[in-house]
Formats: structure tokens, C-alpha cells, sequence
């Protein structure tokens, strides 16, 4: 394959557009409303989908707490899949839009991981007849969730933006090691958490009903549309912060020159 100037100087101007707050202000200011509806319409099927679903034959009415659970778990790890990305396109390429997305994905990521904790305290309980065991799968998602609450305390902690994003960035990039040992956990150690069920290696189709494996699919495409809408929101909210800090410092630098 030849590589020519008009290819490279392509390349170079899709990542200066990539790289550009106010495009991206103008892009998502677009397909928010549109997303919203889409999301909402996600969310109402995935609900009549799980008040449908049968019961479990042990568990009963409980296990639709799983429609809830196994969504949130799912993007409590993604979303520290992508903090990890943002801060490899921060610290190797300095891309703005990366650290704005990385300085915004902490809160997300700490209410899904929250919300895992909680609904599979509230289906641990019938299930294992507790609320909290110090089992492996459990005990790398608390870890997590430490990890989400340490990488958000160092944007509050530095003024200095550049510092923040920084020792953030490296953090985060540390911390992805636990998100393999969540995801294998339940392999390489003896647990309360059942083996996979939908994503098997080796095997061709997954090991639940399509009466579960429907609702399931739909629900987590809703929550993982909510939580790309919250962030698009967060990062248009630092965006918008950051413009104002902007304006407010050459607002003082103006004032300081004027005055005789």
C-alpha cells in the first residue's frame, strides 16, 4: 500500500477535527435529542421484556434483580476500559478531547459500580443468605470501586488541570489490571458467582434461554446508551467550565491593565 501526501495530510486533519472542543459542542448538541429518544425507547422495552420474563424454577421473582445487575456490571467495567484508552490518548498524543472525556467518565463509573454492589447485595441475600461475602468477583469490585473514588479525588485534589489529568491518567492505566482479574475470577479462583454464561470460550451459543438472554441484551443496550448520554452531557458540563474559567481569567488579566 502506497501512503501519499494527500493520505497522510487526510489523517492528520481527521485528528485535528477529532481534537476540537467546539466540533465537538456542535455534534453532540445534534444527536442528543435523537439518542434520548432512542434510549427511552431502549429502556421501556427492555422493562416490558423483563415483566415477561419467566421466574426462575430456584430463585423465583429475585432473579430479575440479574436484568439490573449484570447490565451494571458490564459497564462498570467498560467504563474503566475506556477511562483506560482516554488516558493512553492523553499521556501518548496530549488529546484534549481525551482528557475531558477521562476527567469525566470517574462519576459514571462510580454510580455503576454502586449500583452492581447494591443489586447484588439485594439478590446475594435470598440466593447465598447474605448480603456481602468476601468472595473474589466481590471483593476486585469494591477494589474497583476504590480505584473510581481515588482517580476522581485527584481532579479535586490538583488545581492545576495539567497535573490532575496527569497522575490521573497513570493511575488509571495501573488500576486496568484489576479488570481482567474481575472478568477471570470466577475461573481462577473458587467463588460464589456462577461461570460465564453468554460470552463462552470455546462454545458457539450461550448457556441461557433466549426467554433471559432477550431482556438481558435489550436492558444493557439502554443502560449503556444512558450511561453514553450522561457522559456526552459531563463532557459538554467541562467543557462549558472550562470556557468560563477562560473568560474569567482574561476578564482579570483585562482588569489589571486597565487599572492606572
Amino acid at each position: 500500500m502506497i501512503i501519499n501526501d494527500e493520505m497522510i495530510k487526510s489523517k492528520c486533519n481527521w485528528w485535528h477535527e477529532s481534537d476540537n472542543p467546539e466540533r465537538f459542542m456542535q455534534i453532540s448538541d445534534r444527536i442528543l435529542p435523537s439518542l434520548s429518544i432512542i434510549t427511552i425507547s431502549f429502556l421501556l422495552a427492555g422493562l416490558t421484556l423483563i415483566w415477561w420474563a419467566p421466574e426462575d424454577y430456584q430463585q423465583g421473582l429475585t432473579v430479575k434483580i440479574m436484568f439490573l445487575h449484570v447490565p451494571f456490571a458490564w459497564l462498570s467495567l467498560l467504563c474503566y476500559t475506556l477511562m483506560t484508552l482516554f488516558s493512553i490518548g492523553t499521556l501518548f498524543w496530549r488529546h484534549r478531547l481525551a482528557s475531558i472525556a477521562l476527567k469525566s467518565t470517574p462519576p459514571i463509573g462510580i454510580a455503576f459500580t454502586l449500583l452492581t454492589l447494591v443489586t447484588g447485595a439485594l439478590w446475594g441475600k435470598p440466593v447465598w443468605g447474605t448480603w456481602w461475602e468476601w468472595d473474589a468477583r466481590l471483593t476486585f469490585m469494591f477494589i474497583l470501586l476504590l480505584s473510581y473514588l481515588g482517580i476522581f479525588s485527584i481532579f479535586q485534589f490538583f488545581e492545576n488541570a495539567a497535573v490532575s489529568v496527569y497522575f490521573a491518567a497513570i493511575l488509571t492505566i495501573v488500576g486496568f489490571i484489576n479488570i481482567p482479574i474481575i472478568q477471570f475470577s470466577v475461573k481462577w479462583w473458587n467463588t460464589l458467582h456462577q461461570p460465564a454464561s453468554i460470552l463462552i470460550l470455546g462454545k458457539g451459543a450461550p448457556a441461557i434461554d433466549s426467554s433471559i438472554l432477550i431482556p438481558l441484551l435489550v436492558m444493557t443496550m439502554a443502560f449503556a446508551l444512558v450511561c453514553f448520554i450522561f457522559h456526552l452531557m459531563a463532557m459538554r458540563n467541562e467543557i462549558l467550565r472550562s470556557q468560563v474559567i477562560i473568560r474569567q481569567r482574561k476578564r482579570a488579566q483585562q482588569s489589571k491593565k486597565e487599572r492606572p
